[in-house]
């Protein structure tokens, strides 16, 4: 094909001798086949690609059938690509949700639960080895360490953890500890001199135990309990956008194929049919995925969660009652003060043991604790009357000997059940989270795999229909 320079001058003239612009002559250059659309300027390009597109044509074009299998196309591609990419989404989202309970949320709340556990243990014996006189005996000398250095313990594992209202509190019990254990210390060497001073020391501490490390440890453990309870309510909500995504992509391809069907008179289109059955499997594997996840996390929180938590008050209330009971002694209280405290702590103990629910785990425990709350309750009775009698030496035999009937032995096998109580219970809810989790994998590579395969059939069953418009 011959190709003409274009002039370097403005204006070149026509046959009448008149101007004729520069992109004029471009554009019937154009026009005769001897300039390229690459070889004009941008305004002859535009101009040229102007005068060739007739609106009505693009209006009868976009009402043509070739258009609308397109349109079709388009809308049913953007349908199952964000389908399989907003189910793929909110599955991560849930199974980061329950990785982050497993990993972090529960093994902090545990710490917390055995600091706040600890700390009772702790004050419990520091009264029990206080009214055993003198050189208390090596395992109630041993029961206060341990609990001493169980909570210094769980202090430091959590101190990584950076809780925003939480550091306050895990700051306040561990200068506030140092200062317990001195009074209690205090209190154990008047003792064993034989000054009565050492009550005054003892009682000083247990209030503080009481008032202040104590509630701050309850409101610490408080915190930690309810992350899990979020992720468990909100794990249980049905990923809406995950369901009706591919439930709107599996009615558009049926309404899809009715239009193909009365449009062209095709009975079935293989395409579109496959690709309808990838996304009733995509929305099948979501809906029963989650169902089974939402009920595995159901059970929980209902065989987990709750009965952990009702286990580790039901725990600090045994202790808190100990403290009463022992304090009672170590004061010679007449006043019914330390005796209204017992009262309290073990009636709210035994209406947590006697509604612990039948089909929760650890009901074994359950019924060895509430056996050695009874026991526990005839030795306290004893106590009391050998008080009354004025009888101090066979009051304390009662509450800190070492026979099988005394106080402290039932408190051992009470604290023993309820511990193992809470040990069943935390694995139900681990093992329980680990299946909803479970449940999910897969899921989400499953749900891109699947939504780009609808999308493929999707093109490869209209693809033949637009073939036959060429």
């Amino acid at each position: 094909m011959r190709v003409f320079a274009a002039p370097r001058h403005r204006y070149v003239h026509n046959k009448l001798n008149r101007p004729i612009s520069s992109g004029t002559w471009e554009v019937s250059m154009a026009r005769s086949g001897q300039l390229r659309l690459d070889e004009l300027s941008p305004r002859s390009a535009t101009a040229l690609v102007r005068e060739r597109i007739d609106a009505n044509d693009m209006r009868a074009f976009a009402r043509s059938s070739p258009a609308r299998l397109i349109a079709i196309g388009l809308l049913l591609l953007g349908l199952c690509v964000a389908a399989g990419a907003v189910t793929a989404t909110a599955v991560d989202h849930r199974q980061d949700a329950l990785d982050t309970l497993l990993e972090q949320a529960e093994p902090d709340a545990y710490s917390a639960q055995r600091l706040y556990t600890s700390l009772s243990v702790a004050d419990a014996s520091a009264g029990t080895a206080f009214i055993s006189g003198g050189l208390e005996p090596n395992s109630v000398r041993d029961r206060y360490n341990q609990a001493i250095g169980e909570a210094s313990a769980e202090l430091v594992a959590q101190s990584n953890r950076a809780d925003g209202d939480d550091i306050g509190l895990r700051t306040g019990i561990a200068t506030g500890l140092p200062v317990y254990t001195g009074l209690v210390g205090t209190a154990r060497a008047n003792n064993r001199t034989g000054q009565p001073v050492g009550a005054a020391y003892l009682s000083a501490a247990s209030h503080q135990m009481q008032a202040t490390l104590l509630p701050m440890a309850h409101e610490l453990q408080e915190h930690r309990s309810s992350a899990i309870t979020d992720i468990q309510r909100n794990h249980v909500r049905p990923p809406w956008p995950a369901i009706v995504l591919p439930l709107l992509a599996v009615a558009a391809l049926l309404v899809a194929q009715w239009f193909l069907t009365r449009r062209w008179h095709r009975i079935l289109n293989p395409g579109l049919l496959l690709a309808t059955c990838t996304m009733v499997v995509l929305l099948s594997w979501t809906v029963i995925a989650g169902v089974i996840s939402a009920v595995s996390t159901t059970q929980a929180r209902d065989n987990g969660s709750i009965p952990t938590a009702t286990l580790t008050e039901s725990r600090i209330l045994a202790q808190q009652a100990r403290s009463a009971e022992t304090l009672k002694l170590v004061r010679r209280d007449n006043g019914g003060d330390y005796d209204r405290t017992y009262d309290d702590a073990t009636a709210r103990l035994r209406t947590l043991l006697t509604t612990y629910p039948s089909d929760a785990p650890a009901t074994g425990e359950i019924d060895n604790a509430v056996a050695a709350l009874d026991r526990w309750h005839i030795a306290h009775g004893r106590m009391n009357e050998a008080l009354a009698r004025g009888d101090f030496l066979g009051a304390s035999a009662v509450a800190t000997g070492s026979g099988a009937n005394e106080a402290s032995a039932q408190v051992e096998s009470l604290d023993r059940a309820l511990a193992n109580g809470i040990a069943a219970t935390r694995n139900t809810l681990r093992e329980d989270t680990s299946r909803a989790s479970g449940a999910l994998d897969l899921l989400a590579p499953g749900a891109l795999v699947l939504a780009t395969a609808a999308a493929v059939l999707v093109a490869a069953g209209l693809w033949p229909r637009l073939r036959e418009y060429r």
